[in-house]
């Protein structure tokens, strides 16, 4: 029905603005009805029988977080029969740099090709433009990967391509680490994670362990490959099961935000380029012991295997009182099972 309606809606504004379109006029809100909200624009008289779709999302969360959003645009572009291109750099992520980077201000073309010949420079000369305001509207399909169909796997496939220097990355330590092991992923957030309102709760350092135990000796792991930015997982974790564990050489800090301290030259790239070379190695894995997390819903949909499973630990969430927040993990972390502390 949502389609049907912005579908009219475009007929309209086309119908109507044909004789009286000028160079720079902007249309104002489209669609706001409770629903998802679009923006339709003329920027110019080119490509007048065409209609583009801009996917932006300023400032947007973690990169799959945005690839999950960006699948569901291109859907939802693909059912209306419009143009999709994908602007980060006129609308940037957390994960954009003030210079260029491959040749690029646009994020998206950091990690991934374009997926079409397209050129922003083109779409804003053109004369019919709808742009997402960003939002997901607490539509399920943003929510997570998990809620992604088949069609939208098929997109994926076709339409979203991970740059080769990436894809090297991945072969170059699988090679090294995995062929002849049956591989055991861990995949565990801290840092922000602990403070996050409304977010899934990490796991603590005793559960972790303990899942892993299990799992090892139940199934005969002979690899364990730890996805973590935790200092302390990594540090811990590394000295017990020092005989069976490898891990990437990937950010790692003891503090609460990754983002906006600048570690190093290109932070924010390297941080982008380290989550999906991560991801795609857990993908490869058997099974992988996690909480709930982008990264982890997004290595069991590109896996696309029934037999790949999910191991999540569930401690619930944080409270939506960003205040409250701040302590509440710390607090359950350390009360028993039967006070309301983690199990």
């Amino acid at each position: 029905m949502m389609i049907n309606f912005l579908k009219n809606k475009i007929r309209n504004f086309i119908y109507n603005s044909r004789s009286n379109i000028k160079t720079g006029i902007s249309f104002k809100s489209l669609i706001d009805r409770n629903d998802l909200t679009y923006y339709l624009k003329s920027f110019g008289k080119l490509n007048k029988k065409k209609i583009f779709y801009v996917i932006q999302r300023y400032k947007g969360g973690g990169i799959f977080s945005n690839l999950n959003y960006v699948i569901h645009h291109l859907k939802i572009a693909n059912d209306l029969g419009c143009i999709p291109i994908i602007d980060m750099k006129n609308f940037p992520t957390k994960y954009n740099e003030i210079n260029k980077i491959k040749n690029t201000f646009n994020s998206w073309e950091y990690f991934f090709y374009p997926i079409n010949r397209w050129k922003l420079e083109d779409i804003y000369k053109s004369k019919f433009v709808i742009i997402a305001d960003g939002k997901t509207k607490k539509k399920k399909e943003f929510d997570s990967f998990k809620n992604l169909s088949k069609a939208h796997y098929d997109i994926y496939k076709n339409h979203i391509k991970i740059k080769k220097f990436i894809l090297n990355l991945v072969k170059k330590f699988e090679e090294k680490n995995f062929y002849g092991n049956k591989v055991l992923g861990v995949h565990f957030r801290g840092t922000d994670m602990k403070t996050q309102e409304r977010h899934p709760f990490p796991a603590t350092l005793e559960q972790i362990i303990t899942a892993v135990k299990y799992q090892v000796k139940k199934y005969n792991y002979n690899k364990i490959f730890l996805v973590t930015e935790e200092n302390e997982y990594l540090f811990k974790l590394n000295r017990i099961f020092r005989d069976k564990i490898c891990f990437t050489n990937s950010f790692r800090t003891s503090k609460h935000n990754i983002f906006e301290q600048e570690y190093r030259k290109n932070h924010r790239f390297n941080l982008g380029v380290e989550h999906v070379v991560d991801m795609l190695l857990l993908a490869k894995t058997s099974s992988v012991i996690c909480t709930n997390s982008h990264l982890s819903d997004a290595c069991k949909f590109i896996n696309n295997d029934k037999k790949f499973k999910l191991i999540q630990i569930d401690n619930g969430n944080n409270s939506s009182n960003i205040l409250v927040a701040q302590f509440l993990w710390y607090l359950k972390k350390n009360l028993p099972s039967s006070f309301g502390g983690f199990k």
